[in-house]
This record gives structure tokens, C-alpha cells and sequence, in this order.
């Protein structure tokens, strides 16, 4: 009887680590972040200005030597866009122009825009490498896709900043995000999680695969309601940032499950996820946001049961300030990890603007600037 208990234990270690293999060949992302770490830099103070948290860093800060990259001003700032296709990225793009003006020393900033398609933003790195772009600003479509851009960017000598989305490379002069995705979907969870008892039925709303801060998001997740024997998660669904597809989905589940709460990987559809709740006449449950207005507008108002991780739009204003301390020669991160705020119900009032369009987010950097939410949104 023994033998077969330790042969019984064998079987199960070799079952278990070839599913940890099967699962890190199926999703590369599982290897590409530590939960652990963007856990506790939730909890850092961050280095740097106070009130620009765009300008802040957290720890471990690995420092880069930029002096051979100086230049005298003016200067050619080419960036590759990944697209303008929702309003975090619109809200973006608006940021980062007007960091753009705060820098007389960028004589030129050229922008392209692939439209999240992988394809044509290789074409347009290639085109913008024969432009004498003095530096190179990436924010990729997909991870994978783009990796073979960059490092062909890096290699023709011209310094390369990636921001927003990450490659699957270290060849770039630095790399610019908030904590990241395992922060973003670990906190939504285990809140959830606690929210609904360890106990109940939890759909799950994802913008797209293929895209590291949102595979992240979702690993980190999954391994929270992992942990909870009690949650089971009925669905995992994409909807592509958007809220119809979103609410279209959410009626769907209901016709056959009884869910007892959302979790979503983008908040700009967390609203459309309670309007099906309340159009199928049942109670809103708890529901996972981001620092997206309409969902913040819908939380105060309705006072529905979230929390809202962030994924700080300030960070566009990030990738510029970097592009120009490295023309400076001056030294920046490697890696520069942007302080990552949660929204709760305790800070809501601070956040949220009934003043302002849904498509606004609060994290942008952008509230105090004088006249810009009115030229971003007409009011």
C-alpha cells in the first residue's frame, strides 16, 4: 500500500509539472511578469516629483547611460502608434501632444497610427527608420508581432522607447508602464472573490488576446479564483472594447447561468455589463471596473458594489519626457515602472466627474492643466 501512495504521489508531481509546461508553451505570458513583485510595488512609495506621477518610478531602478544618444535640439520624434481605437488610447494620444508642446527642443513629431493592425505597424517602423527620427516611441499592437520591429529598430543604432504594451525583447533603451497586468488583475479578483463570499458565479470580460498587460491581467486572475474552490468562472469572453458586445454577452450568460459577479480587463465596458443586469431584471452584482468615466459616473450614481484598478493614461506623457531626457544623454530606466492607483469606494468621489463625457479617465495627468479637458472634450 505504501509503494502505490508514493508511486500515486509520483504520478501526480509529473502530471502537475507537465501541466505547467503545456501551459507556459500555450501562453508565453505566464513567464513574462511576477505577480508577486507587482503586488508589492502596489504598496511602494514611489521615487520622484510628488503630484507628477508621471515622472515618478518605483523599485528595482536599473539606471541606463544615454550620453551617446545626445543631440543638439530640434529634434525628430517619430512615434507608432498602435491605434486611436478606444478612449483610453484617444485620451492618451491627447496627453502626449500636449507633452509634446511643453518641449520646444522636438522640432518635429511624427505620428503614425496602424489601427491595431500588427501587419501595417511593421510597415510603418520600416517607413518611419528611413525618416532620420532621431529617437523611436513604440507602443506595440500585439507583443509578439512586434518584437522583430523593435529589435530591428534597435539594431539600425536609433534609440527606442516602448511604452503602454511590452515586447518579448530587452532591446530598447527603456520600457515605460505602470505596474502592470498581474497588479491590475489580481486586485479586481481577490476583491471580487471576497465580495461574492468565495462563493458563486463570476463572468469574465476581455478585451482581445495576444496582448501582455491583458494576458497578465487575466493569468492573475484566473490564479486568484483558483484559489477559491467556491467561484466558479462560467465564461471567458472577448469583446473587443466594446460595450454593445460586451452587453450582448453578458444577456447571453444570463439566459443561462445565474452570475453572481463580472470581472473585467478593461472598465470601459463595465457599465454596459450592469445596464444588461438591470435590462434582464435582475440585480447588478459586483463588477470589476478601471478609472474609466461612465463606469465611475454609473458606481457613484447607482451605487453598485466595484473596485477599479488602473492602467494611468499619464503614462503617454511618460514615453515623451523619456524621449527627451535620452536626446539629453540624460539617464533613465530600463525599465521605468509607473506608480499604478486602485480606485475604491472610499476614493471614488475624488475620481469620478458627472461633469464629464464617459470616455474621460481619471488617471490621465491631464485635470489640472488649464483649458485641456475643454479642448479634449468640447466643454
Amino acid at each position: 500500500m505504501r509503494k502505490f501512495h508514493i508511486a500515486a504521489f509520483f504520478l501526480f508531481v509529473a502530471l502537475l509539472l507537465t501541466a505547467v509546461v503545456v501551459a507556459q508553451e500555450e501562453n508565453p505570458f505566464l513567464t513574462m511578469g511576477d505577480m508577486e513583485r507587482q503586488l508589492a510595488q502596489l504598496e511602494m512609495e514611489p521615487v520622484g516629483p510628488e503630484g507628477k506621477p508621471w515622472e515618478q518610478m518605483l523599485e528595482p531602478i536599473e539606471m541606463v547611460d544615454t550620453s551617446m544618444y545626445a543631440k543638439e535640439a530640434p529634434w525628430r520624434v517619430c512615434f507608432s502608434n498602435a491605434s486611436v481605437a478606444n478612449s483610453w488610447r484617444v485620451v492618451g494620444n491627447a496627453v502626449m501632444q500636449y507633452e509634446v508642446t511643453q518641449h520646444p527642443e522636438i522640432g518635429e513629431f511624427i505620428v503614425t497610427d496602424a489601427q491595431e493592425k500588427p501587419e501595417k505597424q511593421i510597415s510603418d517602423i520600416e517607413d518611419l527608420l528611413t525618416r532620420n527620427c532621431d529617437i523611436l516611441i513604440v507602443s506595440p499592437a500585439t507583443t509578439e508581432a512586434l518584437t522583430p520591429a523593435v529589435e530591428k529598430a534597435a539594431a539600425t543604432g536609433i534609440p527606442v522607447v516602448v511604452f503602454d504594451r511590452g515586447v518579448n525583447t530587452t532591446d530598447y533603451t527603456t520600457f515605460i508602464h505602470p505596474i502592470g497586468g498581474f497588479a491590475f488583475g489580481a486586485v479586481g479578483a481577490r476583491w471580487l472573490a471576497e465580495e461574492l463570499g468565495g462563493e458563486g458565479n463570476v463572468l469574465a470580460l476581455r478585451v482581445l488576446p495576444g496582448v501582455d498587460v491583458l494576458e497578465t491581467r487575466w493569468q492573475a486572475a484566473k490564479s486568484i479564483f483558483d484559489e477559491y474552490p467556491g467561484i466558479n468562472v462560467v465564461g471567458m469572453e472577448f469583446n473587443e472594447s466594446d460595450p454593445a458586445k460586451a452587453k450582448a454577452i453578458v444577456l447571453d450568460y444570463l439566459e443561462r447561468f445565474e452570475i453572481n459577479g463580472i470581472w473585467t480587463d478593461f472598465g470601459g465596458v463595465s457599465a454596459a455589463a450592469a445596464e444588461a443586469f438591470v435590462d434582464f431584471g435582475v440585480d447588478v452584482p459586483p463588477i470589476t471596473g478601471e478609472d474609466f468615466n461612465g463606469w465611475l459616473k454609473a458606481w457613484q450614481a447607482n451605487g453598485y458594489k466595484s473596485i477599479s484598478p488602473t492602467y494611468p493614461t499619464f503614462q503617454w506623457r511618460t514615453a515623451i519626457i523619456a524621449a527627451v531626457r535620452i536626446l539629453k544623454g540624460e539617464e533613465v530606466p530600463k525599465e521605468w515602472v509607473l506608480p499604478q492607483p486602485v480606485i475604491t469606494a472610499e476614493n471614488l468621489d475624488q475620481y469620478a466627474r458627472p461633469d464629464l463625457p464617459d470616455g474621460h479617465f481619471a488617471m490621465c495627468g491631464c485635470n489640472e492643466i488649464e483649458g485641456f479637458l475643454e479642448e479634449l472634450w468640447g466643454s
